[in-house]
């Protein structure tokens, strides 16, 4: 596992929020250090237990922090140590705002830009990524489709192969024909099926990180 730091994080409307940002492996001597980008990773449903401790949460820190990338976890307004109560998708916008805002500031101008989200967190950060364009890429981990329309994505669509959706074969709230529907919205968007896989993707983190480790690779020119 990548090292952590505790942070706060203070939203545009006061909540402050409870984080964990994860450094990138040392560079070895005579290496590049400048950094090679982050990205912000959003957990599912806070009404349904979901928190920054979430192991598909925790499985995208890992590979994304293998790959060199600064990463920022935190738990939505109303969970865990962050104030403030649920906003039903709406007020945690603000939330992932944040969180952005925090990441640039640690990796600078040059550094890639990542908004990933796993069920919930993946419809807050569809919301807050289309408001930019500018992003490096998007993940979209089991977009929970058999509750929000998937057309709600279709802002995504300039983001092409920049968008990566991974969900499981086996997910009855990220169904494969509502998948296929927001495949039609977002034709070009990078989409991995995980055989086998239901939306809480037991015994399958292994593929599922391999997934956006081999996306991210090509994507980020990692």
């Amino acid at each position: 596992m990548i090292s952590e730091t505790a942070a706060t994080l203070t939203t545009s409307d006061g909540v402050t929020l409870e984080a964990l940002v994860g450094a990138p492996p040392t560079p070895r001597e005579g290496a590049a250090t400048a950094p090679r980008g982050g990205a912000v990773i959003c957990h599912p449903h806070p009404l349904y237990g979901g928190d920054m401790e979430n192991p598909v949460v925790v499985r995208l820190a890992e590979v994304f922090g293998e790959l060199g990338l600064t990463t920022v976890r935190f738990n939505f307004r109303g969970v865990g140590q962050s104030t403030g109560a649920h906003g039903a998708g709406v007020d945690e916008q603000h939330d992932v705002e944040a969180a952005r805002v925090h990441l640039a500031s640690v990796v600078g101008a040059n550094g890639a830009l990542v908004l990933a989200g796993y069920s919930f967190g993946a419809a807050v950060v569809g919301d807050v990524a289309a408001k930019h364009p500018d992003l490096s890429g998007v993940v979209l981990v089991a977009p929970p489709l058999a509750r929000v329309d998937p057309k709600r994505f279709t802002g995504l669509a300039p983001f092409g192969d920049r968008l990566l959706v991974i969900a499981g074969s086996n997910d009855e709230i990220c169904p494969l024909e509502a998948v296929a529907r927001l495949r039609d919205s977002t034709p070009h968007a990078t989409v991995e099926i995980i055989e086998g896989a239901n939306h809480f993707f037991f015994g399958k983190l292994y593929p599922l990180g391999h997934a956006a480790t081999t996306w991210a690779q090509r994507i980020l020119h990692l």
